[in-house]
């Protein structure tokens, strides 16, 4: 059965009812993992396999060529976060076999992943290498730290960082390619041209809602930010 957002106001409450249609769809949702698992087959002995709990040699050579970290993370009360960590090859430090230390880079100051990490002490990782189409999934324990030895040995970013996420490593696995070759990653003929999606300046003036500013005004102000992206 296929829901509308017109049968989900009528399913539930007011019209402008916040996540209407989620509580229309989330009625109906699977709740058991056993029933979740009669709809897809089981995995193959390969993929279980592939997970390990400690960082081997080629895993440790394929953070070394990675540029790009996705850093997901929640709070205590569960409300999650993905946040991109990037910088040279390398930017993600692996201190040995189980452990890792990212470097913080100066950004908007939000400080949303480090928070988290304070209050639950987990993260997920997913690194990235332009033009592989494999990635590599590092989940563990974590907490951040500002040891001034362990600072002064994380300079990708330009400078010792202010402070460093550390992971204790529990799970390492080599992800399937499948999700990046559907969606065309590495093949710029495949890219949408810049004026066919929202710029990142437009995006931030839809969501501060303010008549002073102007998309000329918000694009100046990221060009300055790009400039001093190390301070």
């Amino acid at each position: 059965m296929t829901i509308t957002p017109e049968a989900a106001v009528s399913s539930t409450t007011a019209p402008d009812t916040p996540n209407r249609l989620f509580a229309a769809l989330g009625a109906g949702a699977i709740t058991d993992p056993a029933r979740l698992r009669e709809i897809y087959e089981q995995p193959s002995e390969q993929a279980r396999r592939k997970q390990v709990d400690r960082l081997h040699e080629v895993a440790q050579r394929l953070i070394a060529c990675s540029p790009l970290v996705f850093v997901a993370s929640s709070d205590a009360s569960g409300r999650c976060d993905v946040s991109p960590r990037g910088g040279p090859a390398g930017l993600v430090s692996v201190l040995d076999e189980y452990t890792l230390a990212i470097p913080d880079a100066t950004g908007n100051k939000r400080l949303d992943t480090l928070h988290n990490i304070i209050e639950t002490g987990r993260v997920g990782l997913l690194f990235v290498v332009p033009g592989r189409d494999t990635t590599l999934r590092v989940n563990g324990r974590a907490c951040v730290s500002t040891d001034p030895e362990l600072l002064r040995q994380l300079t990708a970013v330009g400078k010792p960082p202010r402070s460093a996420i550390v992971v204790a490593v529990e799970e390492v696995y080599g992800h399937c390619p499948k999700a990046f070759l559907r969606a065309s990653a590495w093949k710029p003929e495949n890219w949408l041209a810049k004026d066919a999606q929202p710029s990142s300046a437009e995006v931030t003036l839809s969501h501060l809602r303010d008549d002073a500013l102007t998309i000329e005004l918000i694009e100046q102000t990221e060009r300055e930010a790009l400039l001093y992206r190390y301070e």
